[in-house]
């Protein structure tokens, strides 16, 4: 699903992001990217979706060497992966339905279409019911929450996640945290970046850790305490919503 083969990453600046990294990532796999910041976790992801190319090496995503994936077939490529930042990225003047439609508008399906696959994404992570609401009218669970229906609108094969609960408090992140567990339960592949040390002993599964750049260890965990599975409102609590909906 997910294979690096000896790649580096120098920036124009002499920089050197990715030291020789190789890895494989299995369909349907949850993995946690672990490391100290600036070991290169984010510049790895960005590989991952083609918004950086490798400097040395290949990257094969989907059995497609991402480095070769020509210019204009690059959105083809970013619809089977879903992302999710730290940061959120939510604009701030649209609804919370304007904000997760983008990819189906984008694809040119109709109004209606675009008001079911918004209402789908946003029932799995709880949040259905604020479809018309602004992403200030929102805590930063729930906005983080939003930014992952965005991610899943298309069901995407891979979700990658970049310090998704690095702006949260511990009870947040562990939300945030059985929300990847129920994507990956549903059979997406995951990889999740985060520098928490605790949360990735707490929850267990596969460990890829990154020093300087560079793979200094791949192991798996079993948890100590693993999140227990996160309750959301079925399809049936709310509506979609109506002709007069954004």
């Amino acid at each position: 699903m997910i294979q690096f083969f000896h790649v580096t990453k120098r920036f124009p600046t002499g920089q050197l992001a990715l030291d020789d990294v190789s890895f494989e990532i299995g369909r349907g796999e949850f993995c946690f990217l672990t490391g100290p910041s600036g070991a290169g976790k984010t510049t790895l992801l960005r590989l991952i979706f083609r918004e950086e190319t490798p400097s040395e090496g290949q990257i094969v995503v989907h059995g497609r060497n991402v480095a070769s994936v020509p210019r204009s077939k690059i959105p083809y490529l970013r619809r089977s992966i879903g992302v999710v930042f730290q940061d959120f990225r939510l604009i701030d003047r649209k609804t919370i339905f304007e904000n997760v439609v983008f990819l189906p508008r984008l694809l040119g399906h109709d109004l209606q279409r675009q008001r079911r696959l918004a209402f789908e994404a946003l029932r799995r992570v709880g949040l259905s019911h604020r479809m018309n609401a602004f992403p200030r009218e929102l805590s930063g669970g729930e906005q983080q929450r939003i930014a992952i229906a965005r991610a899943l609108i298309a069901e995407p094969e891979i979700v990658v996640a970049d310090e998704p609960t690095g702006n949260l408090d511990p009870d947040l992140a562990q939300e945030i945290v059985r929300l990847f567990l129920d994507i990956h339960l549903r059979g997406t592949t995951v990889l999740f970046a985060t520098h928490d040390r605790e949360l990735i002993q707490r929850v267990g599964r596969r460990v890829l850790t990154l020093v300087q750049g560079r793979i200094t260890s791949d192991h798996r965990l079993t948890g100590i305490a693993p999140p227990e599975p996160l309750v959301l409102p079925a399809a049936a609590d709310h509506e979609p919503p109506g002709r007069d909906a954004p």
